[in-house]
């Protein structure tokens, strides 16, 4: 007889990071939803910016967060760290863990009779499948490149065990599910994430966007309130912001960019008048910003990818490289099109066919294609999978 049978179990979530408001968080909360007793462990904890998401949550951080406050913004000096900090959680308490993970909380250590249940996000990205990228696009090289490399392939040995000691794999997507396959040897069932994004705030239109001390809605802005294309993301070199930016700034259209992260100044400086960054928005403007779109678009290779979701909850189409998680989740012709090549000539061309095209995409079924991703849907599916694991 399983453990739900007998009694009601204990459980505890752990969670990666807490120190950013964006997909995986978006999870982590509706697994709060559904077990709202359970603490939340997790390596670095930023209570100013995360405790208005989980304001009745039990967090408990480890001992990296007692480190000097700005290696939250730069958790790759912590790397040699992160094993030892996940492996010191003390679980032992608890008779379920669920944990959350994109790289290092699935290496918790539980009791032989603790079922521990990984919602896999991704398998470790720089370990595994975007590992040279990494090195290229961190420009690691020479003397950093003789340092870093040994350190990588210990935290892949150790990914590696790690995920050994997981009992169940859950993937956010089939395309996450095939590379727990390929690098772990693990199989996995799918349970797509919650997508479903705060209502918009009442007043139409977003206020006018301010940069470098100027009213943007001005001259070009002021003719494109409502055609400006958006972009949604954290500005890491993986993502491909850059791609985007080049191609809009041959075209010349209004582009809204709304996220933070460490590419941004690079990014800042090859964009032209056209593009605006936003840095971060809080849940219930951001859903001004995808209501008031021309149309979204993705340009970056993503495991599953919510933000395209989002758009679509508000009728918009999407223009998304044809990688990844999009691929399950837009079709193409009716939700948005895809292109094929990460260089600005080929997501131009993308655009000018959302532009030709856009007559032809219907909201309301686009907005119905996105409840096959509602939280609603999550809370449901995971519950459902994690009594049929016969626990």
């Amino acid at each position: 007889m399983s453990i739900l049978q007998t009694k009601k179990p204990k459980i505890a979530i752990v969670h990666d990071f807490l120190t950013y408001f964006g997909g995986a968080e978006k999870v982590l909360l509706s697994l709060h939803d559904l077990y709202p007793d359970a603490p939340i462990y997790t390596l670095l904890y930023d209570e100013d910016k995360m405790k208005k998401y989980f304001p009745d949550a039990k967090i408990r951080a480890s001992f990296l967060n007692k480190f000097p406050k700005f290696t939250r913004k730069r958790k790759k000096y912590l790397l040699p760290f992160m094993p030892t900090a996940v492996e010191t959680f003390d679980l032992r308490d608890f008779d379920i863990v669920i944990s959350s993970s994109s790289s290092f909380a699935k290496g918790i250590i539980t009791k032989p009779k603790t079922i521990h249940i990984c919602y896999c996000h991704a398998p470790t990205r720089f370990l595994w499948d975007w590992y040279y990228d990494y090195l290229k696009e961190n420009k690691i090289k020479g003397l950093k490149k003789t340092l870093i490399v040994p350190l990588l392939h210990y935290l892949r040995i150790w990914d590696k065990s790690a995920s050994e000691r997981v009992d169940h794999f859950i993937a956010n997507s089939q395309n996450t599910a095939d590379k727990i396959k390929k690098f772990y040897g693990r199989e996995s069932v799918v349970v797509y994430p919650p997508a479903t994004p705060q209502p918009p705030l009442s007043g139409g239109l977003p206020k006018p966007i301010v940069q470098n001390g100027s009213t943007a809605i001005n001259g070009l802005w002021s003719q494109h309130k409502k055609d400006y294309f958006l972009i949604v993301s954290r500005l890491s070199p993986y993502k491909k912001i850059d791609i985007a930016i080049e191609a809009f700034n041959k075209l010349e259209l209004p582009l809204v960019i709304i996220g933070d992260g460490q590419d941004r100044k690079r990014l800042e400086k090859i964009a032209e008048k056209n593009t605006q960054f936003l840095g971060f928005q809080p849940e219930e403007k951001l859903s001004q910003y995808y209501q008031n779109c021309y149309a979204f678009i993705f340009p970056g290779e993503d495991d599953f990818g919510i933000t395209p979701i989002e758009a679509m909850s508000f009728g918009k189409p999407v223009l998304a490289f044809r990688k990844g998680g999009s691929i399950e989740t837009m079709i193409e012709g009716v939700t948005g099109e895809f292109f094929d090549d990460s260089i600005p000539e080929i997501l131009a061309d993308g655009v000018r066919r959302i532009k030709n095209n856009y007559n032809n995409y219907n909201p309301e079924k686009i907005k119905q294609h996105s409840e096959k991703f509602s939280k609603k849907k999550f809370k449901e599916n995971m519950k459902s999978t994690i009594e049929k694991l016969k626990l």
